[in-house]
């Protein structure tokens, strides 16, 4: 924890034994504080991504409106009482405070906060902040090193600035929805939530840069995050196709826009992706299939060759049809192993099931208690010093107030009191 003094004549003991119940385990961002705004997905998941990495994250909710995802499915349930499974998700690892910005004492109170934080993350519309007198500029003159990032639909400036945007948003806007689907058919959005988690990624890169460049310099800055920019730089080819050479990508279902074979095919009990489409891989293919003959065959004997269209699916794709129609994914993927990219379509359920999945620890525990145990992904960055901490909850909202701002801010127990009683915490 970074050292702070106590700024309001509060007891040094109560202080540091505040410090001590808000230690987290040993990590990367050990000492890191981050004030959490956000609300949702995108910036929770940021500020959760770096609680698990060691930072202490601070939950910051509205007392009169908490985050909505708190009422979002699956439930954990004791007796008449529900836990968001969504939430404890997206929130895993932080410390709960309810404070009202609406008010003086509340905005006095984050300013208090942001005097000895590190970065703080928001995901509010552009100019939400400066209405609540608590724009960057302002928290960056109470602490120069203060990174604050901002995650939002279209980014901090620009015309589009003030837009209300969604996850869909950034998938129309920035224009995945239109390549994804079938030919002929009506565009399909990613099934996932993809703008808000493309904006969660970038948006903590851009955060741990901006710590870097503060750790070393004394400097913070301000690191806009957009859900349609990171949408953009998530579209592969598409931009360098259309500024190139004016192709404007479209629907191509289940394959590759030109690398073939390198797509979903049939079996026996479901499909399986198979991308053998470089000459290594198609002629261990055709010898681990039983065709070796294909291998010479002077039609398709070159990537260049398979990769036409129209040789593709005369020859090719019945080809490799051929090769999995009798055989099971099980089947096939023992056949394939460690030779030929070859991979079952699995369930989600199949997935929570799979040994390989409890072998990377992708699916944690968290005791919550009364609730019971949530079953959760786990962090996908593996440290091999610093390993991240997955298995601490997520806040109830407003649980840790009196140790988050005797340790943070400096708070004696008459004035947390205070705060409480007029509703401002």
């Amino acid at each position: 924890m970074t050292e702070q003094q106590p700024s309001t004549g509060a007891d040094t003991e109560a202080v540091l034994a505040a410090t001590e119940r808000l230690a987290v385990p040993p990590g990367s961002l050990e000492g890191v504080v981050v004030l959490d705004l956000s609300r949702v997905l995108a910036g929770p998941y940021a500020a959760s991504m770096l609680a698990d990495l060691g930072a202490t994250v601070i939950k910051i909710e509205n007392p009169n409106d908490p985050d909505v995802s708190r009422g979002f499915p699956p439930y954990l349930r004791d007796g008449d009482e529900e836990f968001s499974g969504y939430y404890g998700q997206y929130n895993r690892g932080k410390f709960g405070l309810a404070l009202d910005l609406a008010s003086d004492a509340g905005k006095e109170v984050l300013r208090d906060l942001v005097a000895s934080a590190d970065i703080l993350v928001e995901n509010f519309r552009p100019g939400t902040m400066a209405k609540l007198g608590l724009p960057y500029e302002a928290l960056a003159a109470i602490n120069p090193k203060l990174v604050y990032t901002a995650i939002s639909g279209y980014g901090q400036t620009g015309s589009r600035s003030r837009r209300p945007a969604f996850d869909n948003t950034a998938q129309a806007a920035g224009g995945l929805w239109s390549m994804n689907g079938y030919a002929d058919q009506p565009p399909v959005r990613v099934g996932v939530t993809i703008g808000d988690l493309s904006a969660t990624m970038f948006g903590v890169i851009g955060t741990l840069a901006a710590l870097r460049h503060a750790e070393r310099t004394g400097v913070g800055q301000l690191v806009d995050v957009a859900q349609v920019d990171s949408i953009i730089a998530m579209t592969e080819t598409a931009v360098v196709d259309y500024t190139v050479d004016g192709t404007v990508a479209s629907p191509s279902g289940n394959e590759h826009a030109w690398v073939r074979p390198y797509e979903l095919f049939p079996c026996a009990d479901g499909q399986v992706f198979f991308g053998a489409y470089t000459d290594k891989l198609w002629k261990a293919s055709c010898e681990l299939f039983g065709t070796p003959e294909a291998i010479a065959d002077p039609e398709i004997d070159t990537m260049r060759k398979r990769f036409d269209e129209e040789v593709y699916a005369r020859r090719v794709k019945p080809l490799v049809v051929s090769w999995f129609a009798d055989r099971t994914r099980a089947e096939l993927e023992e056949l394939a192993g460690d030779v030929v990219p070859l991979t079952a379509v699995k369930t989600i359920g199949e997935v929570v099931d799979d040994p390989g999945t409890a072998e990377r620890d992708m699916v944690v525990e968290t005791d919550y208690g009364s609730f019971g145990t949530l079953r959760s992904f786990g962090q996908p960055i593996k440290l091999s010093a610093t390993p991240a901490t997955t298995d601490r909850p997520a806040n109830h909202m407003g649980e840790h107030a009196d140790d988050v701002l005797t340790a943070l801010a400096g708070y004696d127990a008459d004035r947390i009191a205070a705060l409480r009683s007029g509703g401002v915490i």
